[in-house]
């Protein structure tokens, strides 16, 4: 016959995995043990609105933190609504037990889960990882209910009795084991409270045993019952001799005698309990915004703007995205998006719910319906991050395309420092790239920001279809300035992200060509040569490919002769759409020095200026001593006006300009 029964857990066994392997961080037992007394602070205030329990006029809820270093120990104590000798049993003593559950589970019909922060009744036994012995007296809030103690050294064994407590709530003591003392510091104390705790739903004080008071000096009219006076400070009367109207002179009172206390200072909580995020954003001033922000990430650089999300349906989430100045360095573009629960901090960058795009941003979510794993520190795969995740996308979207429709002015002005955010959104996120296609910009030769559209009409006379960019303005300088005087436009793509965001917009914008300005030489700037006059020129066009091939030692050299309208240019370097692309990519993935060519995309292209009078002093001069040295000269100058000489390159090209000038000194 088979056997049936229930399967139990072995606390012996599940101990060592609660301490090492539960929770990463060891310090994260202080959110642990703060969330419990938030929710049993949070449980008595819904049962206040039910109308199952009278709050005393007098009483404060809060949560104290006292750390103890020459005991060694850490005191948590809420005043919520305690616990009864069966509730210990219950939520104590069986691992796994959740009190929130259980509460939640007891109340349905007249209580939701907004602000009950525990859920699988394990933070507990986080207090382990760094105690030896821990113990627990609480008191419940119900008439005629008796104090419990409780203590266990280890986890595995406890004992409980009747206490002492006189006051509802829980007070949990930590006796830390030797490898986790620094907790039991204050400043360390204060260090982890505000990582965990910053915005939890209750005032959290913080105090040591060790430290040393601290006084304040109050007037007369901010002294309250709760203030413990050390000393009275009478200030006397201020005076002064004044000249009667008839002569004489008279003592008068300025400012009258005054009676100031000097009290301990008052205790002021680590936390906010109302977060700027759980505000309508209507009642939001921007000085809050940018407080808050300075305040949460520590850095004194005022963002752009942000985001203020603020959604009931169909799920919980508020918070505020910021866009700060970003660093135009693609490789060190990294924000910091907090993730909270309840107000309870989960995590930064939770990949499963902020878009990898979005990383770029600074901000805070606080979602209560985000489906935590047990230890609270990272999500339980699930479809609904994901809708998450999609709307923050939308959000994010909608602002700035609204912002390009209604502020078109305000949108321009960010755009230099926000468009590698939008670029990155766009090759990373399909459906943010539908919505903010419209509204990406272009910076022209002019400074004025244009649609893809736009720069389409700038050039259609003379190029259709086709949109120049500039991606290094100082390179390309030369080019620049031509296409100036040739009445052509360009747009600036200077960013490491638009190599790859030009692919993009080209599968976007069928039949749309972006070319680098420097790719080719546009019509433009050339003569109308007729076929009589090529074939004129075929000769010297065959004896220039020739020695420059020789000279330079290049021999599959491409050399091109044009008639350009500007007879001061002597030579360019024009390189290949494609090699170009093919150039930033092997950059990207550290290949610097590869040839192109490997890959199918041809090399550069060396442009001679046929009616330049150098050339055609070189055309002429073929065999004589300095020839060889001026062809030389034109392809570095022609590198240099293109980009950068290698170093062994630089020093032959200094070294034969001296010659050169020599040669003209002494002729």
């Amino acid at each position: 016959m088979a056997k049936t029964g229930s399967l139990t857990i072995n606390s012996e066994n599940i101990f060592p995995i609660i301490k090492k392997w539960l929770y990463s961080d060891h310090d994260i037992f202080y959110r642990e043990l703060v969330s419990n007394g938030c929710d049993a602070i949070t449980k008595l205030k819904k049962l206040e609105i039910m109308g199952e329990w009278q709050k005393p006029d007098d009483l404060e809820f809060k949560i104290q933190v006292i750390t103890d270093s020459n005991e060694k120990s850490i005191t948590f104590k809420d005043n919520g609504l305690g616990m009864t000798a069966e509730e210990v049993e219950e939520y104590i003593n069986q691992i796994a037990f959740s009190g929130a559950q259980d509460f939640l589970e007891k109340y349905k019909d007249k209580a939701n889960e907004d602000q009950i922060i525990g859920h699988f009744g394990l933070g507990f036994y986080s207090a382990f990882m760094v105690a030896d012995r821990v113990t627990i007296d609480t008191l419940s809030y119900k008439e005629g209910a008796a104090p419990v103690h409780w203590e266990s050294e280890g986890g595995t064994e406890y004992q409980m009795e009747e206490g002492h407590k006189a006051e509802s709530g829980t007070t949990i003591k930590l006796y830390l084991n030797e490898e986790s003392l620094e907790f039991c510091n204050e400043y360390r104390a204060r260090e982890v409270l505000d990582k965990y705790c910053s915005f939890m739903p209750v005032a959290i004080y913080l105090s040591s045993t060790s430290s040393e008071p601290q006084y304040e000096t109050i007037e007369k009219d901010e002294l309250t019952e709760k203030d413990t006076v050390v000393e009275t400070i009478v200030e006397e009367a201020k005076t002064e001799e004044k000249e009667t109207e008839n002569g004489e002179k008279e003592v008068v009172e300025i400012s009258p005698a005054k009676e100031k206390y000097k009290i301990e200072k008052r205790p002021v909580p680590v936390n906010d309990i109302n977060p700027l995020w759980n505000k309508h954003p209507n009642d939001c001033t921007e000085e809050e915004y940018k407080s808050f922000y300075r305040k949460v990430f520590q850095d004194y650089k005022e963002p752009l703007f942000w985001i203020h999300l603020n959604m009931d349906y169909p799920f919980n989430l508020k918070g505020i995205l910021y866009f700060p100045k970003l660093n135009m360095n693609y490789d060190s573009l990294e924000g910091t998006i907090k993730l909270y629960n309840n107000q309870v901090f989960i995590a930064d960058n939770i990949k499963e719910v902020i878009p990898e795009f979005l990383m770029l941003l600074k901000g805070v979510i606080d979602c209560p319906d985000l489906p935590l794993n047990v230890s609270r520190s990272a999500l339980q795969n699930d479809g609904f991050v994901k809708k998450i995740s999609d709307y923050i996308t939308k959000k994010v979207a909608d602002k700035l395309t609204g912002m390009f429709k209604t502020d078109r002015e305000n949108y321009e002005k960010y755009w230099d420092d926000i468009n590698p955010f939008i670029k990155f959104g766009c090759l990373k996120d399909e459906k943010f790239a539908e919505k903010i296609n419209d509204a990406l910009l272009f910076k022209n030769l002019e400074g004025k920001y244009l649609t893809v559209s736009d720069c389409l009409e700038a050039n259609k006379e003379k190029h259709e279809n086709k949109i120049f960019y500039i991606n290094d303005e100082k390179e390309q300088s030369q080019y620049i300035n031509m296409f100036k005087e040739a009445g052509l436009d360009a747009v600036y793509l200077t960013h490491n992200i638009d190599n790859p965001f030009v692919g993009y917009l080209e599968q976007k914008n069928e039949n749309v060509k972006f070319l680098c300005i420097n790719s080719d030489l546009s019509d433009t700037f050339k003569e109308e040569v007729s076929q009589e006059d090529q074939e004129a020129m075929k000769g010297d066009v065959e004896a220039l490919t020739e020695l420059f091939r020789k000279v330079l030692g290049k021999e599959n050299l491409e050399v091109r002769v044009e008639k350009l309208k500007n007879e001061n240019l002597s030579s360019v370097i024009t390189v290949s759409e494609e090699s170009r692309r093919m150039q930033e990519m092997m950059k990207m993935y550290t290949m610097p020095g590869m040839d192109p060519s490997m890959f199918g995309a041809g090399g550069e292209t060396l442009v001679l200026n046929y009616n330049n009078k150098l050339v055609q002093h070189v055309l002429a001069k073929k065999e004589e001593t300095h020839t060889n040295a001026i062809c030389e000269q034109l392809y570095d100058l022609a590198a240099l006006s293109h980009g950068s000489l290698t170093s062994e390159r630089m020093t032959k090209f200094i070294a034969r300009s001296n010659e050169l000038m020599l040669v003209m000194a002494e002729a």
